[in-house]
């Protein structure tokens, strides 16, 4: 079984770590472009014609499902890198999951690039999943980037400023970035309250890790057993992991993972 992820950068470590935990023989193909980065604040024509470039790399190594590990991507390109590659691939795109948090009851923010904030799409989300519960916004101006570089004082700036943004009464933080992901615990820190019940954060790795082994019809069957190869693919061409991946525990199980297979 080989399973596909792609986005801009290493916001699609994540997703693949969840893939591996579920079926750690899966092979896996992690196809990016990070010289392309950021692609929020490109026009939706634009990500969608990176994306389909992105998707295509990492289509002809004849994947069994392909996992657009990236929000942006799925907002802008879904239905395009749907329409180049099912049914022979499925294709597997990533939304907040507001729809859970909101579940919980009460108070929740939204963490997002500037350019998903306040945008028809998660405005449109909010209404059909927000289920009535109070939804702030967050815009997290240089977060990603500084994900995306290991940049640790950028990382720090841009959660203190947008845990300023964060009502001080919030009981889940939507994480709507996939590189949030990857400081998620540094996210909880700052927005914790000390008198407060303990934090929740929703990610969206676990379930479109499991959505693809349902598109395809296998099962989780994690436990020991033989360990699934990784190829990375840097703007098309096959390389090792960036060592930016490296600065998270996900890139670093992953390229353990990958060597004790």
């Amino acid at each position: 079984m080989k399973i596909a992820l792609m986005d801009s950068g290493i916001g699609l470590l994540a997703a693949a770590a969840a893939v591996r935990g579920l079926r750690p023989d899966a092979d896996l193909v992690l196809s990016s472009a990070p010289e392309t980065m950021p692609w929020g604040p490109r026009t939706p024509e634009d990500v969608t014609e990176r994306a389909l470039a992105v998707a295509e790399a990492a289509a002809a190594h004849g994947p069994d499902a392909l996992i657009i590990a990236c929000n942006t991507a799925s907002v802008h390109a879904l239905p395009a890198v749907r329409a180049r590659l099912e049914p022979r691939i499925p294709v597997i795109g990533t939304v907040p999951a507001i729809k859970p948090a909101a579940a919980g009851g009460g108070p929740v923010a939204i963490w997002a690039t500037p350019a998903t904030t306040g945008s028809p799409y998660q405005q449109a989300l909010i209404r059909d999943f927000g289920g009535g519960a109070q939804v702030t916004e967050v815009p997290c101006p240089g977060l990603a980037d500084a994900v995306q570089w290991a940049d640790e004082e950028g990382i720090d700036r841009a959660i203190e400023a947008a845990a300023a943004l964060t009502p001080r009464d919030v009981r889940a933080v939507v994480l709507g970035c996939t590189h949030y992901e990857l400081v998620a615990e540094r996210i909880r820190a700052a927005v914790q309250q000390p008198d407060a019940d303990p934090l929740v954060l929703h990610s969206s790795a676990g379930a479109v890790a499991a959505q693809a082994l349902r598109r395809i019809g296998e099962d989780a069957q994690a436990g020991p057993g033989a360990r699934g190869r990784l190829t990375v693919l840097l703007g098309g061409r096959e390389d090792a992991l960036p060592k930016e991946a490296l600065a998270y525990a996900e890139g670093r199980d992953l390229q353990a993972l990958s060597h004790a297979g």
